[in-house]
């Protein structure tokens, strides 16, 4: 199986991830230019028994979420420099910093990823029951994939998302959640 079979078949991309290097301006640029909104905003998140290539890490972002038909954007703002992929080698801003692959067993995602030797560079846990890796299959920067098993309850927040960008009228271009 090669690499790109072994890791498509867990699932489809449901998210592009971006690492804006003007978080405002690109917030505008989504909401006014491709009228994709509104975005709600998680502030100071950090996933527990975070690792950064296998050491601990005290990373910490925020994240604004929207969607664009049934694909989620999501914009990160880094708030602290600790070591992750928003800061150092795998922090590319202004382009597509990761996709997001939502998935049932991140065991079955941590040996898909084993098989065709794909680097985790980040894991942890979301909330009481999720988890998370985001891994480099070979392509270096700006080539992650994100593995999340969503923690329980995250469908239905992301459901109230994507309807609320179904009609969306550009009011409120920013939410905050949580």
């Amino acid at each position: 199986m090669t690499a790109a079979k072994a890791i498509t078949a867990l699932g489809s991309v449901g998210q592009l991830a971006y690492l804006p290097s003007d978080f405002d301006a690109t917030l505008k640029y989504w909401t006014e230019t491709m009228g994709v909104g509104p975005f709600y905003l998680i502030e100071n998140v950090s996933l527990g028994d975070m690792k950064y290539k296998g050491v601990p890490t005290g990373a910490v972002f925020s994240i604004a979420i929207a969607y664009w038909g049934d694909v989620q954007i999501e914009l990160i703002r880094a708030e602290n420099a600790e070591p992750s992929i928003y800061s150092g080698e795998y922090a590319v801003t202004d382009q597509l910093h990761h996709i997001c692959i939502f998935i049932d067993s991140i065991a079955e995602a941590r040996a898909a990823c084993a098989a065709v030797g794909a680097e985790i560079l980040v894991e942890g846990t979301v909330g009481a029951d999720g988890a998370v890796i985001y891994v480099d299959a070979g392509g270096g920067p700006g080539h992650v994939i994100e593995l999340l098993q969503n923690m329980s309850g995250a469908d239905g927040i992301f459901e109230m998302i994507r309807q609320a960008g179904r009609d969306w009228d550009g009011s409120e271009p920013l939410r905050t959640l949580g």
